[in-house]
Formats: structure tokens, C-alpha cells, sequence
């Protein structure tokens, strides 16, 4: 490995790359291996050893990947680059995929919607599952879409951007599964952003097409005239908010959802960043300055009207924002917003700062820079029973009602309701095959 580390493996000569690959994940005690020969050739774990070019006395470099997971409403798919997919969870909801699983190889990415799953495969192919209303039959469109580039997904819908920047869209036609009045514009697309039902492109001159709910973003013709140079793009639920070129920002959508900044357009001249819950956006400026604006759930008026943040959280050195989760850290301190009206302040050890934060309803948990996870109310989703084992975390995921972390070694661990993916006993096992 790059760290030095090595280990002698065995596999019967007639072996495959594969039993080379789960030998040494034993051995290293590491999951998610990438294998490469000597001259630095990766090895396709499904080539025999003969077909690769191993022979008795080879050295191999082994790589460990980052494996990612994809979460619906009650289901979690994890896979690695160009690996297999595993999932987990409803059934119905994209938790068994059984029935496209022998052509699940090669996965480059796994986008989801609220039931459904949408693999992009290398050869530019997509394969898709779960609940057809929520995109999992793309059969109508899989002439289309072959040379696929990226996924994207709104709660019942996909959007694939193709190799030629043109776009192909499937799933609800309320939901953004229907592009048929902007796809003569959507060329040019470099990138796609989504609401809870609606679609917004950027173009490679930084001019935006949307499309989708007219309520949840779609109609971006008011705004059109000051859509140009768009450089980022961020959505809550049911609006957009675009920085330009200038670091300014222009919005669009439900006001309820902070399509509407006016409140606070005139601090919004030089917009470092954007953070996004459901119904709040909030800018970080280049002077550090925090500014929110969107549901009264996030921001309350302050005594002249104007949406406002809590003190404590204007003044945080680091903001991050999850669903329905806004929290801000500043010396030894978080301060973490669970809607206007449910706040707190805690003490975290050791000076550490929240490295990302995941939240189902009113519940949060945060991977602390130590590794380690802190979860908020910690008595539920059965959090006490996994707490010893959340070391070295890596990324954290949820679903509806149910977490997952994956660790440095390349291991999983999930809490919460096992038929939203709490409980992922049943394809630990299969871990090691990705």
C-alpha cells in the first residue's frame, strides 16, 4: 500500500483478480482495494490472473478507494468507482436490486430520487430501479441515453447530462421528468442543479434553462435578464439562488423558500458561499459576515421585519447546514438551529469544528474533526448502540429515518429504523465483493 505497509496473499493460480483483491482486503484488514500491476496498470477484478499477467512472486500496489452511498427514502445504495453496487433497505424504494444486479458492474455513480435508484455505468449506460413513479423505469428513454456524463435527480425524476452537453430527462413530468418545451435550449449544459421538482442548467455561457413545477423553481423568467455569468448554483426544496460572476447572487422560486432575497439584496454584493437547508439559504460574505434569508422555520423577523439569523449563529467561524439543520462553530463552541424556535449551544473538546452534519427531521448527527460522531437528541435511532464504533468516520448519510457512516478501513455502520436502512447485517457480507 502507500504507506508501506504489505502483506503476502495466496490465491489458487486459476483464481481471478477478484480473489486476489478479497485475499488482500483480509490480509490489510482494508476494504474497497484498488489493484495495479507494477508498470502501474489498474487490474480488472474480473479478469482471470492469467489474462492480467500475474504470476508467482508479483508485487501488486493496492489503493484504497472512497466508497460513496446514495440514499433514497427508506433505502441506501453503496458502491465504488467502476466496483459493484450494494444495497439496502425498503424494498420497494430501491433497497433490493436483484432484478439489474448482474448488470450492475463497472458503476462510475448512483443517483437517487425519493424511491428510486439511476446507475451511470463506464460505458456511459444507465440502469435503474426501485419505484417506476419515482424514475425507476428509464425503458422509455434507454435508447437515449447512451455516452451519459452525469446524473442528476429532483424527488421523482432524472436528468442525465450526455457527453454531447445536450440533456435526456424520465420519471414525473411534474417533478422535472419532462424537458420537452426547453430541450431545443439545453445545450450546452455544463451542469444541473434540482429542487424538490424542479430543474435548473447552467449553459456553457453561464446562462440558465430551467424546467420542472412552476411552484418549486421552474419559472425563472423573471429573473432571466440577470441570469448571465452564473458561476454556482444552490436550491432549498422549492427555490434557487444563483452567485454570479461578480459575487452577487440572484434568486428565483417560492419566497416562503428564499426565492426571494430582497430583504437582505443589498448585503449581498460579494457572496463567498451558500449554504441550503429545506427552506433557507444562508451566504457566507467575503468579510465572514453570515446572511439568511428563506422559512420562518430557519430565520425569524427581527423587530424592523427583517430576516435574521440567531446572533450566535451570524457570528460562526464555520457554518455548515444539513435538511433541516443549520449550526455554526467558533472556538470551542457550536451553536446548532433546529428551526427559529429549537436552538442550542454546546461545548465540543479539544477546539473541534462540525466537518459535516446530516439530519432526519429534528435530529442531527455531525462527524467531529477527531472522526468521531456526535448525534443530537442522542436517544434515538438506537444511536447509543453504535456509538463505540463511529471512529475515524468518513462520511455520513441518511435516509428518512435511518443513518450510515462509512469509516476510514473502508467499513459500514448504520442506526436507526431497519426497514429505512438501519440495518445493514444483511450485506456486510457482500462488502468485500465491491
Amino acid at each position: 500500500m502507500p504507506s508501506g505497509r504489505c502483506e503476502d496473499v495466496s490465491v489458487a493460480s486459476s483464481g481471478t483478480v477478484s480473489d486476489v483483491k478479497v485475499a488482500a482486503e483480509k490480509a490489510l484488514g482494508q476494504s474497497f482495494l484498488r489493484l495495479a500491476r507494477g508498470d502501474g496498470r489498474l487490474l480488472n477484478r474480473w479478469e482471470s490472473l492469467q489474462v492480467a499477467g500475474l504470476e508467482d512472486g508479483d508485487c501488486i500496489a493496492a489503493v484504497a478507494q472512497q466508497p460513496k452511498i446514495a440514499a433514497t427514502e427508506s433505502a441506501f445504495a453503496l458502491w465504488c468507482v467502476e466496483g459493484q453496487v450494494v444495497t439496502w433497505g425498503a424494498p420497494d424504494t430501491g433497497g433490493n436490486s436483484a432484478t439489474v444486479r448482474p448488470e450492475l458492474n463497472y458503476v462510475l455513480q448512483v443517483c437517487a430520487t425519493g424511491a428510486a435508484f439511476a446507475a451511470m455505468l463506464a460505458d456511459g449506460s444507465v440502469i435503474t430501479w426501485g419505484d417506476p413513479n419515482y424514475g425507476g423505469d428509464c425503458s422509455p428513454v434507454r435508447h437515449q441515453l447512451q455516452n451519459v456524463g452525469k446524473l442528476h435527480s429532483t424527488w421523482r425524476a432524472f436528468a442525465a447530462i450526455m457527453a454531447d452537453e445536450t440533456v435526456v430527462t424520465w420519471g414525473d413530468p411534474d417533478f422535472g421528468g419532462d424537458s420537452t418545451a426547453v430541450q431545443g435550449r439545453l445545450k450546452g449544459v455544463k451542469c444541473i442543479h434540482a429542487t424538490h421538482n424542479s430543474f435548473a442548467a447552467v449553459l456553457s455561457d453561464g446562462t440558465v434553462v430551467t424546467w420542472g413545477n412552476r411552484e418549486g423553481g421552474s419559472d425563472s423568467t423573471g429573473v432571466q435578464e440577470w441570469l448571465r455569468n452564473v458561476q454556482r448554483i444552490y436550491a432549498t426544496d422549492h427555490a434557487f439562488a444563483a452567485i454570479l460572476s461578480d459575487d452577487s447572487v440572484v434568486t428565483w422560486g417560492d419566497r416562503a423558500y428564499g426565492g426571494d432575497c430582497k430583504s437582505v439584496q443589498a448585503k449581498l454584493e460579494k457572496v463567498r458561499e451558500i449554504h441550503a437547508t429545506t427552506g433557507a439559504f444562508v451566504a457566507i460574505l467575503a468579510d465572514d459576515e453570515v446572511v439568511a434569508w428563506g422559512s420562518k422555520d430557519f430565520i425569524a423577523d427581527d423587530e424592523r421585519g427583517r430576516k435574521r439569523l440567531p446572533e450566535q449563529l451570524r457570528n460562526g467561524q464555520r457554518v455548515c447546514a444539513s435538511r433541516y439543520v443549520l449550526a455554526a462553530t467558533f472556538g470551542g463552541e457550536a451553536v446548532v438551529s433546529l428551526g427559529s424556535v429549537c436552538s442550542a449551544t454546546m461545548r465540543l473538546n479539544n477546539q473541534q469544528n462540525f466537518q459535516q452534519i446530516c439530519s432526519i427531521g429534528l435530529t442531527f448527527a455531525a462527524i467531529l474533526a477527531d472522526g468521531t460522531v456526535t448525534q443530537k437528541p442522542e436517544d434515538r435511532f438506537g444511536f447509543a448502540d453504535v456509538r463505540h464504533r463511529l471512529c475515524n468516520v468518513q462520511q455520513l448519510y441518511a435516509t428518512s429515518g435511518a443513518f450510515a457512516a462509512i469509516l476510514a478501513d473502508g467499513s459500514l455502520v448504520t442506526w436507526g429504523d431497519p426497514w429505512f436502512g438501519g440495518d445493514s447485517t444483511a450485506v456486510q457480507g457482500q462488502l468485500v465483493h465491491l
